[in-house]
């Protein structure tokens, strides 16, 4: 295995992180790849996080530390797309053309935003919850308590309304 090299990273909580390059032929791309391997500690056997990373940038480009910074500039990115597939079902859509799919990314990320930005003004904490809401879980999960509370004082004020709904499919809500 390649030498890994430390690198710094100065991000909110500075940290380094160990890399090692590789010079990579795969065969469906054209030319020569560098595999960067970035791990938390300076050994396979100590670390607790391994990213791979692929890149075509050019050899005289290519370094450990720039490898490591550009990759943890992309880390944001990466929290985005892992919250919006995981908690919001940015994979999950059922659609026969482009522009439904656009229209669900674009709720997708608006609930997102709107999600965040209650989180990160504490706009859910004033009312929905008696702890910080120091994750986007955590921010969703007060979110969706909101609007569960308020279904069911709706449904408790209106349940003529809701059982004729209900009438209408042939159902009886007694």
């Amino acid at each position: 295995m390649e030498q890994f090299t430390p690198v710094q990273l100065n991000l909110e909580q500075p940290r380094t992180v160990w890399v090692a390059l590789l010079p990579v032929h795969v065969p469906k791309l054209e030319g020569t790849r560098w595999l960067a391997i970035q791990l938390n500690a300076s050994s396979f056997e100590q670390a607790t996080e391994v990213d791979y990373f692929l890149t075509n940038a050019s050899d005289n480009q290519v370094s450990a530390a720039w490898v490591a910074q550009t990759y943890s500039a992309r880390n944001w990115v990466e929290v985005f797309y892992r919250e919006a597939k995981g908690w919001l079902g940015l994979s999950e859509y059922q659609v026969r053309d482009a522009l439904s799919m656009k229209r669900h990314w674009v709720l997708v990320f608006i609930a997102y935003t709107f999600i965040l930005w209650h989180q990160l003004t504490g706009g859910f904490r004033r009312r929905w919850a008696t702890k910080p809401l120091q994750t986007f879980a955590e921010a969703l999960e007060a979110f969706r308590t909101a609007v569960e509370f308020r279904l069911v004082r709706w449904l408790n004020e209106h349940v003529d309304v809701f059982a004729s709904h209900r009438a209408k499919f042939g159902y009886i809500w007694a």
